[in-house]
């Protein structure tokens, strides 16, 4: 894994970043885009559970956001992940991931990670494998939509990756 720059600052996300994160998503050209309204939300409701990467600029760069589910409150769900293209291979996505991780065992006692990952998108693939091995936990997969629930245009099934246990001495 590549060094994230060292005057990366990672921290929750505020309201005023959602566009940001939009237009992040946006610019990715893989990941599902959600209205900018739900950034906007995302970042007032759920900013405690997500984080955002700025540059040397203090204009976010990358962000990871996700939240604890309500049937299993020690789970974090990341719901998506993404960086700036011109930021992108410098490590700054499993920056987040470690530090979102790290902080969430800590304040809020998480012993686990999910995400789901459509078949093929490797990037996210290695980003969560690597996940798991820097923190000494195993990965299960299991498909958790199949494509033929998903209405409107072809989708691709969301394969379901479960990583713990996650602990603080693991999650450092």
């Amino acid at each position: 894994m590549t060094a994230a720059p060292a005057d990366l600052l990672i921290e929750e996300p505020a309201t005023a970043d959602g566009a940001a994160l939009w237009r992040i998503a946006k610019d990715s050209k893989t990941l599902d885009l959600n209205s900018s309204y739900s950034y906007l939300l995302w970042c007032r409701d759920f900013s405690g559970t997500s984080v955002v990467a700025r540059g040397a600029d203090g204009e976010p760069v990358g962000f990871v956001t996700g939240y604890l589910r309500p049937d299993r409150p020690r789970t974090l769900l990341v719901w998506q992940v993404a960086v700036d293209a011109g930021h992108r291979g410098l490590g700054i996505a499993a920056s987040l991931l470690d530090s979102l991780a790290a902080r969430l065992v800590t304040e809020r006692g998480i012993t686990e990670l999910e995400t789901t990952i459509t078949p093929g998108n490797t990037a996210s693939e290695r980003l969560f494998t690597s996940f798991a091995e820097r923190h000494g936990a195993r990965v299960s997969r299991e498909v958790l939509f199949p494509a033929d629930l998903f209405p409107g245009a072809p989708h691709d099934p969301e394969v379901l990756y479960r990583i713990g246990p996650l602990t603080e001495t693991t999650a450092l």
